[in-house]
């Protein structure tokens, strides 16, 4: 897991809506802002991905944040659905061995 950012995510949001609604270069807006301009330019892209999501696939598209946690929730539902498979089969071996 990442670890958090020393940025608010409200900051992030209106650093990203001043780079994209004026129009001004990255370098520019990070120096003003005194974020490092590679951050705020992961922050524009990550931005214009989620807005591309979005438009093109409706109500049904996914953002990243999302699709992250769609992810880690199929890992355990994966991890949980292996345990009760062990579990029914350990059931199995005991009612075996108690019978005896």
């Amino acid at each position: 897991m990442a670890p958090p950012s020393k940025y608010p995510q409200e900051f992030r949001r209106q650093a990203v809506a001043l780079v994209l609604d004026s129009g001004r270069p990255v370098r520019d807006v990070a120096k003003e802002l005194g974020v490092n301009h590679e951050t705020l330019r992961n922050w524009v892209t990550k931005a214009k991905q989620d807005r591309a999501t979005t438009a093109g696939g409706g109500p049904q598209a996914l953002s990243s944040d999302e699709r992250a946690e769609l992810t880690r929730l199929r890992r355990q539902v994966a991890q949980l659905q292996l345990e009760k498979e062990i579990l029914k089969k350990a059931a199995v071996f005991f009612a075996r061995e108690t019978e005896r």
